[in-house]
């Protein structure tokens, strides 16, 4: 199946708005080449690295991300005079693993039903639960167009539903505008309000929580176990694949396949060694553990850890106090610790909420669906509400709340 918009849209307001573009709905990133992708992403008020042509690219080009798993690359792009001036990294879905929103039940009530919800067209970056960019566009008209298109592509085509996963609010709020339903979920987030050291931060912590930190990464340190800060750009072969074997070793003992692929991994460290680090913990001289984390000069994303050997509390000092400390020293803002985990917030992370917007064709799942999600948007607020009265933070902290 693929996406093909009309010729000419129906609606006179989406004939209007994409009258100066010509589209073209592209399956691999190459048919955009990597200048003006970039270029595009980059000009994105909430562009991020999970946005370039190298990431992307890498996901599809390795088989992460591409058809015969599932996953479908019809990216819509709207051109003119002959230059790159909106787009929309779009699939279509034919399952809803590696989404990190979850809508399975309604794939399910679908079916109960007899109808079917897959194929479905998805705006994501796969496998990357980080808020940023999903409509991007050059400017104002070119964004009206875009949104024009994808409305069209949604009436003439016969998927079941559109999903953009993770857009920044204002791009949620455009979208609720043009008559999607919209969802929200919950993230924690470390602040860095310029701390000098670690036990700077721990002292902003509640009494108990700065002596389990402490407590915890004693227990790494008496286990003799140290680590290494490597940028991608002075990792070698080996690197990659000790990495590779304990995240594949991690997702084995939770009974489950990776997503991503030691070729994915080389890629994105070959095309963009500059926001990657790799934090290898070693005992004895052998390594025992990898995190890869991306980051840019204000923000750090935490992303994929693994372990071949299981000592106490590695895990929560190869993913958050080694990037923390690494947070400290080259001055980042923020830290995204991924999907979910309450329990970042004993490690002094905060909730924050993000969104999803969602459409479905059919009307009575629609206003079903609709109702589900008053409902779950009011809990997700008293939830919000009920995590910021428990701060891990002591009152007369700067992070307090």
């Amino acid at each position: 199946m693929a996406v093909n918009p009309a010729e000419n849209p129906g609606p006179e307001a989406a004939a209007d708005a994409t009258a100066n573009y010509r589209t073209r709905i592209i399956s691999s990133l190459a048919e955009a080449g990597q200048p003006a992708w970039d270029a595009l992403a980059a000009a994105q008020a909430d562009a991020n690295p999970f946005l370039s042509y190298a990431f992307l690219h890498a996901l599809h080009e390795s088989g992460s991300a591409a058809e015969d798993k599932g996953w479908q690359p019809q990216y819509l792009t709207l051109w003119r005079d002959g230059e790159l001036h909106a787009a929309l990294p779009l699939y279509l879905k034919y399952h809803s693993y590696g989404e990190y929103v979850f809508d399975w039940a309604w794939a399910d009530a679908y079916a109960r039903n007899g109808l079917e919800y897959y194929p479905k067209l998805l705006s994501a970056i796969p496998f990357t639960p980080v808020t940023g960019a999903r409509l991007l566009a050059r400017d104002a008209v070119a964004l009206k167009a875009l949104i024009a298109v994808l409305q069209n592509v949604q009436e003439g085509t016969d998927i079941s539903s559109t999903h953009i996963l993770y857009p920044p609010q204002e791009q949620a709020s455009l979208l609720h505008d043009s008559g999607f339903m919209l969802r929200s979920g919950v993230q924690f987030h470390w602040l860095n309000p310029g701390y000098r050291s670690f036990d700077e931060f721990l002292d902003t912590l509640e009494r108990k929580k700065r002596k389990n930190i402490r407590a915890e990464r004693r227990k790494v340190a008496e286990a003799g176990v140290s680590f290494r800060h490597l940028r991608a750009v002075d990792a070698r072969a080996e690197d990659w694949a000790f990495f590779y074997r304990c995240y594949s070793h991690t997702y084995r003992a939770h009974h489950s396949t990776p997503y991503l692929s030691l070729d994915f991994f080389e890629r994105i460290g070959a095309e963009m060694p500059q926001n990657i680090l790799l934090v290898v913990a070693e005992r004895a001289g052998k390594p025992v553990a990898s995190s890869l984390l991306i980051h840019t000069d204000t923000t750090l994303y935490g992303r994929y850890w693994g372990a071949i050997e299981a000592i106490d509390c590695l895990h929560f000092e190869t993913s958050y106090y080694q990037p923390l400390e690494f947070c400290i020293a080259n001055r980042i803002g923020c830290f995204e610790g991924g999907a979910q985990g309450e329990h970042k917030m004993a490690r002094g992370f905060l909730p924050q909420k993000t969104w999803s917007a969602h459409w479905l064709k059919h009307p009575a799942f629609s206003d079903a669906i609709q109702r589900f999600l008053e409902r779950e948007n009011d809990g997700i607020e008293g939830y919000i509400d009920d995590l910021n009265e428990h701060s891990p933070f002591r009152s007369s902290s700067c992070n307090g709340n």
